[in-house]
């Protein structure tokens, strides 16, 4: 059953966190509801829908920036009540706007994440969880990374309190009092949770999330153990999830799964016969998505998806049918009440207008006077930097409150800037004089006129690392820029997992010293993404890491004064060894460095890139092949006389060039690979081998895996 969902504006607050909308519970079987929302100016705004016009309820006054909203209210009457957190305080007010709640958690962090459960209230700052019932300290929990959501199993139905952490580490912590009861691996860094159906399902034990990249699943908590409903890959590469929502939005009488992307997809999965979720209905916003309710507000009767974005627009995609669009010839009769609130608007945008004009001459005549100070336009950025694990790339999304004018991207090591579909500004590259300044990159993206998300791809070398800088420029007047810096770490393509295969052949570093507990693990984060900025709690930690290009695996263990760490490619090894040694010289820290060199595992990286280097010649030769067979074609008129390998080359001819355009990259990538992979092998022998690069490369442009194991075995 397919579904058509219609969109409809309603208003627009300030800048919003992740979850900060929620629609309040209707009052009658098919009535309106209404909404409250709040924003980074600390302003809660309820509002209900009125003859098509949106109508405050209250509004409250500003104040520091509200990171989360929940609703809440005595177990077993209507949740009504509004909770906010903003800073370290929780606030709570009824549906009429009146306060009636300032409790303050003594946090020394913000707080990130808040679930409220009848007098119940759980609160998540960065690492640490604490709940409280009437307001009194009742547990709390330390995690070992970052919570990025929390959501509570319904206790009035289940009897206990379960309590579930959402962190970064792929990983979901099921919490019994102060205690960690289990965890549960999942496929990506959890971003969100949810009820399933609000209420847990028929159990009250189903629970939804959404990781940053992208996937989806459903999992059954029991007292011990848990078990996966289902999962649903991000095969399209589309954004991170958000929010979600259980809703019936199709009429079937089963709830459907509404959710919420940081690219603006809003999405409705229905559950089909064998109830596996199935995509019904997709729309694209043109900014990231906080918060997805499902509910009626714009008309009774008709329900719909509300969603709120990152810039505050308040969004609903209605079943209620559009008006009949003119055929040829013909006229739409706008009803009263449309042309009234056309008349309405025209009024409005010229009002703005004349502000508008009047503001600009206001700040012409002040700033010529001798007193006057200039100042700067403040606006809000929301970025994210991510590691991309299907093309061992990192995705860099860019979003301003208001539209982009350019954007300048500089970079002091080598990177590829790799092409997005989804982006339409037009880039340019500049001329970089690498020596004396450490510019590897410089490139401006010029925007199109109401661009408010940009989402770029870069990829990375490992082995050399620093800094990527962005300089946003927004459209606004008087002119201003804001930079953003993030870090290429030397083994930037590596990614947290929560196993690795120990019998491959390994390679392996030791490190002994009069180092603490925290300066190594800060070397560690200095090297690998993924890893908590906190020093872990208890005396030594295991961290197992997955080389996203490559596939080969890294296992880091240690705790004061001793590290072992393992590989199965001989390069990490060098490039942990030559960043230690740095970092301990810095610090004036006198390390013993050993290593254990196991020369099986040269020829099982090699095996490992076999694969990927084969395809990329492979598909070299194919694209010769292509001018020659359209010609052919051309002069035959047909392809029955082609046997059927070169009738699949011009199938895909448009593909294959496609894919070639990003070769030579590709290639190089490759190429360093087994370079950087020969010079390490006889570093660790005391050799240099540099002189003998060129017969490397030489036995690359003729590649055979056979030859270039002998070249490797008998240099």
């Amino acid at each position: 059953m397919e579904i058509n969902l219609n969109r409809t504006d309603y208003l627009q607050v300030g800048v919003t966190s992740q979850k900060t909308m929620r629609l309040l519970p209707a009052l009658g079987r098919k009535a309106t509801q209404k909404v409250a929302v709040a924003d980074h100016d600390g302003v809660i705004t309820c509002f209900g829908m009125k003859k098509g016009e949106a109508v405050p309820v209250f509004k409250t006054l500003p104040g520091h920036k509200i990171t989360r909203l929940d609703l809440g209210g005595a177990i077993g009457t209507p949740q009504e009540k509004i909770f906010v957190c903003a800073g370290s305080e929780v606030k709570g007010f009824t549906k009429k706007g009146k306060q009636f709640l300032s409790f303050e958690a003594n946090l020394t962090e913000s707080i990130n994440a808040m679930h409220v459960s009848g007098a119940d209230l759980f609160v998540c700052a960065s690492y640490i969880y604490n709940h409280y019932c009437d307001c009194k300290d009742q547990d709390y929990y330390l995690s070992g990374d970052k919570i990025n959501d929390i959501v509570c199993l319904p206790a009035e139905n289940l009897g206990r309190i379960v309590p579930v952490l959402a962190c970064q580490d792929r990983v979901l912590r099921v919490l019994q009092g102060s205690e960690l009861l289990y965890q549960i691996e999942v496929p990506g860094p959890p971003s969100v949770l949810e009820l399933y159906n609000r209420d847990g399902g028929t159990n009250s034990e189903d629970i939804l999330y959404g990781t940053v990249d992208g996937k989806l699943g459903q999992i059954r908590l029991t007292d011990t153990s848990s078990s996966s409903k289902w999962e649903i890959d991000n095969e399209k590469k589309k954004g991170g999830v958000l929010c979600i929502d259980t809703f019936d939005i199709l009429g079937d009488g089963v709830k459907d799964i509404l959710v919420g992307r940081d690219d603006g997809t809003v999405e409705v999965y229905g559950f089909d016969s064998s109830n596996e979720p199935t995509l019904r209905f997709e729309h694209v916003l043109s900014e990231s998505v906080t918060s997805i309710q499902g509910g009626c507000v714009g008309k009774e009767s008709y329900e719909e998806v509300l969603t709120a974005t990152y810039t505050g627009w308040l969004t609903g995609l209605t079943t209620e049918p559009q008006q009949a669009e003119a055929g040829p010839g013909e006229e739409v009769k706008m009803s009263r009440e449309t042309q009234s609130k056309v008349a309405a608007l025209r009024a409005e945008l010229d009002q703005l207008q004349m502000k508008v004009l009047q503001g600009r001459e206001k700040y012409q005549q002040t700033s010529q006077s001798s007193t006057a100070v200039s100042a700067v336009p403040v606006f809000s950025v929301n970025d994210k930097f991510t590691l991309c694990q299907d093309d061992a790339s990192y995705s860099l999304a860019l979003e301003v409150q208001t539209a982009i004018d350019n954007l300048l991207l500089q970079s002091d090591v080598p990177i590829d800037l790799l092409d997005v579909d989804k982006n339409s500004a037009v880039v340019s590259f500049s001329e970089c004089d690498s020596e004396p300044n450490g510019n590897f990159l410089l490139a401006t993206y010029r925007c199109q006129a109401n661009t408010t998300r940009l989402e770029l791809k870069v990829r990375s070398i490992e082995g050399q690392y620093g800094t990527l800088q962005a300089y946003i420029t927004p459209r606004l007047q008087p002119k201003t820029c804001q930079v953003r810096q993030y870090l290429i770490k030397p083994l930037s393509l590596h990614q947290r997992t929560h196993a690795i295969d120990q019998n491959r052949p390994m390679n392996t570093l030791s490190l002994v010293g009069q180092f603490s507990f925290a300066e190594i693990h800060s070397w560690v984060v200095f090297c690998l993404p993924e890893v908590p900025e906190k020093t872990p709690a208890g005396e030594n930690i295991t961290f197992y890491f997955q080389n996203t290009f490559l596939g080969t695996q890294l296992e880091a263990t240690y705790c004061k004064g001793e590290g072992h760490f393992k590989s199965d490619n001989i390069s990490t090894i060098s490039i942990l060894k030559d960043v230690f040694s740095k970092e301990a010289t810095k610090r004036k820290i006198n390390l013993n460095i050993s290593y254990d060199i196991n020369e099986e595992s040269v020829g099982h990286t090699l095996r490992m890139i076999h694969p990927k280097l084969e395809y990329q010649l492979l598909l070299a030769k194919k694209v010769q092949l292509i001018d020659a067979l359209k010609e052919l074609q051309v002069h035959e008129g047909n392809t029955d006389f082609l046997i059927p390998e070169y009738r699949n080359i011009l199938d895909e001819s448009d593909y294959l060039v496609e894919e070639y355009k990003k070769q030579p990259a590709h290639l190089e990538r490759l190429y360093g690979m087994i370079t950087d992979l020969f010079i390490d092998k006889f570093k660790f022998k005391g050799q240099n081998v540099k002189t003998k690069v060129s017969l490397l490369l030489e036995i690359l442009d003729n590649y055979d895996l056979d030859s270039l194991m002998n070249f490797f075995n008998e240099a």
